[in-house]
């Protein structure tokens, strides 16, 4: 096992991942930018390193600074978190290449999920099902491209090769908007993640939108940890999260986690994963993996009971996964909500001091938070501060819970989206589960958010 870890990421995943370390008797080591000088996980780590000022450029996506500050510290792994370097596969060679282990997957497995069209290939050929579209990228032929739409039916929509976070994509309803429409995103994508390449996928109407979680360790051993329901979005990203999903049922679930698995072995992936899907009419389509840990992680380790930080490291560190498939039982519901600093309403971010915080408790409550009074919530990242987790013997438990929970967070200072969570808590159809994609959009302009 590691003896120090250095964290290369901030906000709560970096507290997260610090608890993990202490958890395995691990020293670690956070970088931190000068505008997160008095973070809290900056206070408690073993070792703290100032690696630039704010913008992300000059700290956190440095891979200079966050290499020299391993080999200072003689860290010996180095775990990257979500965001910033998290899926860089150049990042995670030159870590291994200067002789740290990377916490996450190889870079070659990094470079073919990263880019969507080589990843849907991967997954056709390991029997994953995918959505119908393109068999690569589209072709700069504008008769070829309007023959791939015909073929698959409108409405199609456009996705640029190396896109993520919602970003890259474009819908399209009519032949007459077809070529315009791919120029269009080939120059974004461009611009945006420096590769035009573009495919082209049949567009579902009202899917849900399902994620398996994997593990994977060196010696071809495989597991799913069952799924997650991340539907309720606005503009792809995600603000609630629950496991499992309600209402799909569990011989379809099973299907394709094994799926999911076997592509695994498949592949040679190691460490942690998640499959995204769309389901929709009883089917599931893959639309991208994600080679890191994910945001919505903690409503898996509640209804499964495993640390998927920990396993994360114990991975990496030469371990084999410590069960079986069979080994693997849900139990109970858990919902996730993301707390960001931001105006409710217009969902501008909304930085600065916080005033008053207060963090629910009780049974079966979770708060992953780096926040804490007077913390100065800085405008250079993203607007999340935290994440409130619940878990219950059933998916009404959970909601009461989760609904209590929302109702004793106090933050004063800035504003947070909890008095959205709180409405849609109390929803309708929300409580009674199996709400599409687009369901929340609808609501907020029904609502004239």
């Amino acid at each position: 096992m590691f003896k120090k870890i250095l964290i290369a990421n901030r906000g709560e995943i970096a507290l997260r991942i610090q608890r993990a370390c202490r958890e395995l008797g691990i020293k670690s080591v956070v970088v931190y930018s000068e505008a997160d000088r008095d973070a809290k996980y900056v206070r408690l780590a073993d070792e703290a390193v100032c690696i630039g000022p704010a913008p992300s450029a000059q700290s956190y996506l440095s891979m200079p600074a966050i290499i020299a500050t391993a080999e200072v510290t003689d860290a010996e792994a180095i775990h990257p978190g979500y965001g910033f370097l998290s899926e860089n596969a150049d990042f995670a060679e030159r870590v291994e290449r200067s002789g740290f282990t990377f916490i996450g997957p190889t870079p070659e497995s990094i470079r073919l999920m990263g880019d969507k069209v080589s990843a849907k290939q991967a997954m056709i050929r390991a029997g994953v099902p995918c959505v119908p579209g393109s068999e690569g990228a589209l072709p700069d032929d504008p008769k070829e491209i309007i023959r791939i739409a015909r073929s698959i039916g409108y409405p199609v929509i456009i996705k640029a090769a190396g896109g993520g976070g919602g970003r890259g994509m474009r819908v399209v309803h009519t032949e007459a908007a077809l070529v315009h429409a791919v120029q269009t995103t080939r120059a974004e994508a461009g611009a945006a993640f420096g590769n035009p390449e573009v495919y082209m996928e049949k567009f579902l109407e009202n899917p849900r939108h399902v994620e398996i979680q994997i593990l994977a360790d060196t010696f071809k051993n495989a597991v799913w940890l069952g799924e997650r329901d991340c539907s309720m979005q606005r503009r792809h990203q995600k603000i609630i999260e629950e496991a499992p999903a309600p209402g799909i049922p569990r011989r379809i679930i099973e299907k394709v986690g094994d799926r999911c698995a076997a592509a695994c072995k498949k592949m040679g992936y190691r460490g942690a994963g998640t499959f995204e899907f769309l389901y929709e009419n009883g089917e599931f389509y893959f639309i991208e993996m994600n080679t890191r840990v994910q945001v919505e992680h903690p409503v898996t380790e509640m209804v499964t009971g495993i640390d998927i930080v920990q396993q994360q490291i114990r991975i990496a560190a030469g371990e084999k996964l410590p069960f079986t498939q069979r080994q693997i039982e849900l139990k109970g519901h858990a919902i996730e909500c993301r707390i960001n600093a931001e105006d409710p309403v217009k969902f501008t971010p909304s930085p600065g001091r916080i005033t008053m915080w207060h963090a629910p408790g009780g049974p079966g409550v979770r708060v992953d938070s780096h926040a804490y009074t007077n913390y100065f919530v800085p405008p250079n990242y993203d607007s999340m501060i935290g994440k409130i987790i619940v878990h219950g013997d059933t998916r009404e438990q959970a909601l009461a819970r989760m609904r209590i929970a929302l109702s004793e967070t106090v933050v004063e200072g800035i504003q947070t989206n909890i008095p959205l969570h709180r409405e849609l808590m109390a929803d309708a159809k929300f409580i009674e589960g199996g709400t599409s994609i687009h369901y929340l959009e609808g609501w907020m302009a029904a609502h004239k958010r």
